[in-house]
């Protein structure tokens, strides 16, 4: 199946990632409220959401350009100074502009 790269057929993929994306969201808040939350449970989740990330990361570190890596490098020495998840992902972003900016 190929869909024209039109106007139509653009907004038609929108339209179809919208509807997956919202089918995937519900129908998992839908599958959850079926499932008792106990801690073994709780742990599976958090553990997800680090493993998700560390995906995420991992080949961005690897085949990254300097950019990338001076984000990675930034946001981790923030994280580890202050705790604080919003300003190592400012200081991140910041860090990745400022070195393609500048190369």
């Amino acid at each position: 199946m190929t869909i024209e790269t039109t106007s139509a057929g653009v907004l038609a993929l929108i339209a179809i990632m919208t509807v997956v994306t919202l089918i995937t969201r519900f129908g998992g808040v839908f599958l959850m409220s079926f499932v008792r939350i106990n801690p073994r449970v709780e742990s599976f989740i958090n553990t997800m959401a680090s493993s998700v990330l560390i995906a995420i990361i991992v080949p961005m570190a690897v085949d990254g350009d300097l950019g990338a890596l001076a984000a990675l490098v930034a946001t981790g020495v923030t994280m580890l100074a202050t705790r604080k998840p919003l300003p190592s992902i400012t200081v991140g972003l910041l860090a990745a502009a400022l070195v393609r900016y500048l190369g």
